[in-house]
């Protein structure tokens, strides 16, 4: 199957914002949860941080891995996306459509926030 620029265009946001939504974003946070361990360390300001390793080891390991990359999430994603947008585009279109609109709402909001601070 052939995309216009287009389709590529809007399947290259809708992967930018889900591979995003399932990284970085704290309404994903539990799921990604049971694939990492906590650390508390104390700053030399005193303020606690909080950081996340992948566990070790096993399908969680590997999975916790893989989600602590968006390099290679976003091969995931991709991968999804396309496949699915090929063979049941009449469920795939929609929500690619949505997250394209939804990424390009990030980029602009990131711009925004940007130029606000300058």
């Amino acid at each position: 199957m052939q995309l216009t620029l287009i389709e590529l265009f809007a399947l290259g946001l809708a992967i930018f914002r889900l591979t995003h939504l399932i990284v970085f974003d704290k309404i994903t946070e539990f799921l990604r949860a049971p694939f990492f361990d906590e650390y508390v360390e104390v700053e030399e300001n005193g303020e606690e941080a909080i950081y996340l390793s992948p566990k070790k080891g096993g399908l969680k390991g590997f999975i916790g891995e893989l989600l602590s990359c968006y390099w290679c999430t976003g091969i995931w994603v991709s991968g999804f996306l396309y496949a699915g947008y090929c063979f049941f585009p009449l469920y795939f279109v929609p929500l690619i459509t949505l997250l394209a609109v939804a990424g390009i709402a990030a980029i602009l909001e990131t711009a925004v926030q940007s130029w606000k601070t300058d």
